[in-house]
């Protein structure tokens, strides 16, 4: 969602499942799911985070500045595959990661486009119709899957809960999303549902086998690009929350007045006609140093717009929003040496805090 795509061989399943077990096996691994949780119990936002990619954690402080801030969550995510979170997180520097935010109580979280590793490429010479149709009738292995074959939704389950396994969250909520902002299937079954309803759909069947061995599980519908729009012919399951990251929007003037164009504020108030307000996450831009450096290095300074900020909050509080998290990708290291510490993060940790409840 942060990262150019690259061409990242996903791993074969019977390597991936190796690693599970391998993974686990290790005696200094830290369980995530000891990582304990910050209280925000009376917090008008629930959730105040930030996602971040490995190459962020370059910058040793990050979890002391964010908790500092008052910021309860911290995920990781990777523009590629999930297994580049899994390397670092199962790295040296992911486990000291781990260990520090323990100490400071912060959540951790692991928001991934996830499709090239619950369905495996390699898989097309297999079973061409495991994958989307695309527009010329042609079967094709470059994105997504197709929500139709009962054989492709049994491996996706299957293939998530093995990650969930290697990344387990500390709050239940699993992050899968479709591969960035590319079409979903329009073979003749799936044609007639939009990429929202068959993200969905997808969605609907991977919760029920993550609650089969965690009923606490949630699980993310991402809408995003073109998934933006609301589902109309499929419902969530119980589970499934809204994320909403509005990624085309201005940033130099509050959301709340941008009702026309791609990111309209109005695909927000129609997606909480379909997914309670109560769960839904707002996924934000504000901190994103990739997104406002065209997602290349070296970066620009983050154009950080305090009262922006403060009226989107007041905007998203209005809607019933209680969880909000912003991309803060690229301040790294070498952003610190070169534009010093961040003075944005602790405006950003104390607006979620201070916003009084409607």
């Amino acid at each position: 969602m942060n990262l150019p795509p690259a061409a990242t061989p996903a791993l074969p399943r019977r390597l991936f499942l190796q690693r599970v077990a391998g993974l686990a096996a290790c005696a200094s691994f830290v369980p995530l799911a000891a990582v304990a949780g910050a209280s925000s119990r009376g917090a008008k936002f629930q959730t105040r985070g930030v996602v971040l990619v490995p190459e962020d954690l370059t910058w040793h402080e990050w979890p002391k500045c964010a908790a500092k801030a008052g910021l309860t969550t911290i995920a990781l995510h990777h523009g590629r595959s999930a297994f580049e979170v899994v390397k670092f997180v199962h790295s040296d520097a992911g486990q000291d990661f781990l260990r520090r935010a323990k100490r400071l109580s912060l959540q951790i979280e692991f928001e991934l486009h996830a499709m090239s590793d619950l369905l495996p490429r390699w898989r097309f010479d297999e079973d061409k119709t495991l994958f989307r149709m695309n527009d010329e009738g042609q079967r094709v292995p470059d994105a997504n899957l197709c929500v139709h074959s009962p054989r492709a939704l049994e491996l996706a389950a299957e293939n998530a809960l093995a990650l969930g396994r290697l990344l387990p969250p500390t709050t239940q909520r699993y992050f899968f999303w479709g591969d960035d902002g590319l079409p979903w299937c329009r073979c003749p079954k799936c044609r007639e549902l939009s990429d929202s309803d068959q993200a969905l759909l997808l969605e609907n069947h991977l919760v029920k086998a993550l609650r089969k061995t965690n009923p606490r599980a949630q699980l993310a519908h991402l809408a995003y690009a073109n998934t933006l729009a609301p589902p109309a012919r499929v419902k969530p399951e119980p589970g499934v929350f809204l994320e909403y990251a509005p990624i085309h929007r201005r940033y130099d003037q509050p959301y709340a007045s941008q009702t026309a164009g791609q990111d309209a504020i109005g695909n927000l108030e129609a997606n909480l006609r379909v997914f309670p307000a109560d769960t839904a996450q707002v996924l934000e831009y504000w901190l994103d140093v990739s997104r406002f450096s065209g997602w290349k290095h070296p970066a620009v300074k983050l154009p950080w717009e305090r009262e922006v900020f403060l009226r989107d909050l007041e905007t998203y509080a209005a809607l019933g929003i209680r969880h909000v998290t912003s991309f803060a990708c690229y301040i790294d290291a070498d952003y610190v040496r070169r534009y010093g510490k961040p003075a944005a993060l602790t405006e950003y940790g104390a607006g979620l805090k201070s916003r009084q409840r409607h």
